[in-house]
């Protein structure tokens, strides 16, 4: 069967690590090259646009700090200068800091809406003004069908993430198709085991975890179909049912 993405490129921001590795391999298998966004994690960068290479697709990496004056649209033109044509682009990078409502400061906020929310707008315009047609995907949490009151600026960035991915489908149909994928608990904290995230994930109604494939899955669905677009897909076990925090 002919690889579904074959000669098509995708920009992964944060793509050099953790869930946004898996999207670029899930991708790559599918004959899709990978421009892999980095801010300070050159080494595996490197590594994985060499294991994307042995797939045999074509891959780049760029570094850049989404969060700087212009970043974004800096970066996107490199990512274009390089590969020559961009069609997907993954909104992978993030931030995540606990932070209950009484400790949030006004920089707390600043950073977590520039790094989560700004930055993913400011990339899917300067993607939509640069790229002929494709797909957006943005990597939302599970925690946006509830109330968690442990981390308000983060959930406050991926809610408003989530509305604008369903605006954005309307704004920038038909030539592109705009989705989320709203993972559940997939890895511990850098630094914690797997121990930590089992201890810390909450009820998972299906009973299993929740690991990086089963996002870049999900992600792969929507940028290989013509007809899916302003949807959010929940891959956390049935999480988001229960409307809990974690």
């Amino acid at each position: 069967m002919k690889p579904q993405l074959n000669g098509k490129i995708a920009l992964i921001t944060g793509g050099a690590l953790r869930i946004g590795r898996a999207i670029a391999l899930a991708l790559a298998k599918e004959g899709c090259g990978v421009v892999v966004h980095y801010r300070s994690s050159a080494a595996p960068a490197a590594a994985l646009c060499k294991e994307l290479k042995e797939i045999g697709v074509p891959a780049w990496r760029t570094r850049g700090d989404l969060t700087a004056k212009d970043g974004p649209e800096r970066m996107v033109a490199e990512a274009h200068r390089q590969a020559g044509r961009l069609d997907i682009l993954v909104n992978s990078a993030a931030i995540f800091t606990k932070q209950r409502l009484l400790d949030v400061t006004s920089g707390d906020l600043r950073e977590q809406l520039e790094a989560n929310l700004i930055a993913p707008i400011l990339l899917s315009v300067a993607f939509a003004r640069i790229a002929r047609a494709g797909h957006i995907v943005n990597l939302l949490d599970r925690r946006i069908a509830g109330h968690d009151p442990n981390c308000i600026p983060y959930l406050l960035s991926k809610k408003a993430l989530a509305e604008f991915t369903c605006a954005a489908a309307l704004a920038l149909a038909p030539r592109f198709a705009v989705n989320g994928v709203a993972p559940g608990p997939v890895l511990p904290p850098p630094g914690r085991s797997a121990a930590y995230l089992k201890e810390h994930g909450g009820k998972v109604p299906l009973k299993r975890g929740v690991v990086p494939e089963d996002i870049a899955r999900a992600a792969l669905q929507l940028v290989t179909s013509r007809s899916i677009t302003g949807q959010v897909i929940f891959v956390d076990g049935g999480q988001h049912l229960l409307g809990e925090g974690v």
